[in-house]
């Protein structure tokens, strides 16, 4: 899933070589933190979240096959 997530980040933003995701456990689940410079922001939340929206939604299905439960953040760096 880390992959998946950094692959499709890397393809929106201007600086790919900053782009690092980090994977946590939680009693809520997986969380998955997507590290980006400040340019670089705007581009993966996109306008009103949309593409952020996105993001969750295709992590959260690709979790779902295993029942489990996965959220996912911006952080700019």
């Amino acid at each position: 899933m880390k992959e998946l997530i950094e692959y499709l980040v890397k393809e929106l933003v201007s600086q790919p070589e900053a782009v690092t995701v980090t994977h946590e456990k939680s009693h809520q689940g997986d969380v998955y933190e997507i590290h980006v410079a400040p340019p670089d922001a705007g581009k993966v939340i996109g306008r009103g979240g949309k593409v952020a929206n996105s993001l969750r939604t295709l992590v959260k299905a690709a979790v779902s096959k295993t029942h489990g439960r996965a959220s996912v953040e911006i952080v700019t760096d």
